[in-house]
């Protein structure tokens, strides 16, 4: 693990977010630096060798979106230069997707009629 790995870990384990982070998470034939699997959120860190790769990164985008995963993508050193940033960032994220989360239809009147009785 990098030393910038190391810093947004520390940030995110332990459900500090409010939601759990794994680390080095596989997914289908890849695998994600930090996926947080409720709600489906995936946290990459970019070294400059993904200049060189982006295709690559758009086919691995395109697998975690069709697995209905939100990818954040910060350069390798954002958490060591703008760590707050970056965790405001994710945590924002986390926010946008809990608004989007179904409520559950509560049943009226505090009781519901159970069938095949008055």
């Amino acid at each position: 693990m990098t030393d910038s790995e190391r810093k947004l870990w520390y940030g995110l384990r332990a459900e500090q977010l409010g939601v759990k982070f794994r680390r080095q998470h596989p997914l289908g034939n890849y695998i994600a630096d930090f996926a947080c699997l409720d709600p489906k959120v995936i946290v990459e860190l970019d070294g400059s060798q993904h200049a060189e790769q982006a295709e690559y990164d758009e086919r691995r985008d395109r697998f975690f979106r069709e697995q209905g995963f939100h990818v954040l993508r910060f350069p390798t050193n954002a958490p060591l230069a703008n760590y707050d940033g970056v965790r405001e960032a994710i945590l924002e994220q986390l926010r946008v997707l809990a608004r989007r989360a179904p409520t559950p239809t509560l049943p009226q009147g505090g009781r519901e009629q159970v069938k095949g009785q008055s």
